[in-house]
């Protein structure tokens, strides 16, 4: 008798692989796309686990807003975002208004979304060179990405730089971390399982007895490895 796959088991939707919302302090975002120079007050920071670094909440005249929180600031501090705002810790403003080689984080992808790029503890990008069309940053990877002029960004260092540094020591630590974050711990691979488990558990423990590759019109209990991929095998120069 056979199991289903660990993907099929998420699909069920059961509280074992569902995101824990209530415990999530809420979504970050920014401030409405403006003209205007909006100020806000920074009232608390806070720990939330959907989340590895710290939050902040901000009151705008206007509105209360969950951010992430840069390094250096405090509660009591006010922070800015427009157009015209000084290029200070913890502002917020478009791509083509901050200067090159500036640190910045929480990069929008696309102009008013509140920030897609660098969001994790002591991540950090830089702005490489401005075209009349587009801004080049370089993401903490190293890799150079463009984005539109209007794009936001905020200043500054991502706050709770380190983390990853600290060794979780044993098992036990990782467990209750990752369930923190409703992430599935440990992670066996296939190639470990038996037969009966996934697609290329069997034979020798380590060896693959059948292709990684899977086609896009493959039953749920096949879909594994590499789904429909465009290509195989070394790429051709």
């Amino acid at each position: 008798m056979g199991k289903n796959l660990i993907q099929q088991r998420r699909g069920r939707g059961t509280p074992t692989y569902r995101s824990l919302k209530h415990k999530s302090k809420g979504k970050t975002g920014m401030v409405s796309l403006t003209d205007q120079i909006v100020e806000g007050k920074i009232i608390d920071i806070v720990d939330c686990p959907s989340h590895s670094a710290p939050l902040l909440r901000v009151k705008y005249e206007a509105e209360e807003k969950i951010s992430i929180a840069p390094e250096g600031v405090k509660v009591g501090d006010y922070i800015s975002t427009g157009k015209s705002v000084a290029v200070k810790l913890g502002n917020t403003l478009p791509l083509s208004q901050i200067p090159d080689g500036t640190f910045i984080y929480n990069i929008e992808k696309n102009p008013g979304d509140g920030g897609k790029f660098v969001k994790s503890s002591g991540g950090f990008a830089k702005i490489v060179s401005k075209m009349a069309d587009k801004v080049i940053v370089m993401l903490p990877s190293k890799k150079q990405k463009e984005f539109k002029l209007n794009c936001r960004a905020s200043i500054g260092i991502v706050a709770g730089g380190g983390r990853p540094e600290k060794p979780f020591l044993k098992a036990g630590n990782k467990y209750y971390a990752m369930k923190a974050k409703n992430k599935l711990y440990p992670h066996v691979s296939g190639v470990s399982m038996n037969a009966v488990d996934h697609p290329f558990g069997g034979s020798s423990s380590s060896h693959k007895g059948i292709p990684t590759q899977s086609g896009r019109n493959d039953p749920p209990g096949r879909k594994v490895g590499m789904l429909s991929p465009r290509s195989t095998g070394r790429k051709k120069r």
